[in-house]
């Protein structure tokens, strides 16, 4: 197996790059009255996750690259908690939450399997 020498190589950043597009997307169809609200919370948390994988790969040792990991899968949950909540709000519909979890269910597999490599 070829070693890893980018954060851009990891599978994990790639899902939650995949998220975040997903997201960014999603968010086009929020009323606008929601633009400083759950559209910007949403967004801001999507993205935090490839932000702070790629940040702790940066990181020299393990402990400061789970620190970095454990932040990014806090933000990926605060990410299924706004998904929820725009559904409860009917912004987003019962078939684009189940696509949407899909890919969170994606990035929290492969945020802990690579959490548990660097233990």
């Amino acid at each position: 197996m070829e070693k890893i020498t980018s954060f851009e190589q990891l599978i994990v950043w790639q899902e939650s790059q995949q998220l975040a597009v997903m997201i960014y997307g999603l968010t086009k169809t929020f009323p606008a009255d929601e633009r400083f609200g759950l559209t910007s919370q949403i967004k801001r948390s999507a993205s935090s996750v490839s932000a702070n994988i790629a940040e702790g790969f940066g990181r020299r040792t393990a402990k400061d690259k789970i620190q970095f990991l454990t932040i990014a899968y806090g933000s990926l949950l605060e990410t299924k908690n706004f998904i929820y909540l725009g559904q409860k709000l009917g912004f987003i519909t019962d078939k684009d939450v189940d696509i949407i979890l899909n890919q969170t269910i994606c990035c929290q597999k492969s945020l802990n399997a690579y959490i548990r490599s660097l233990r």
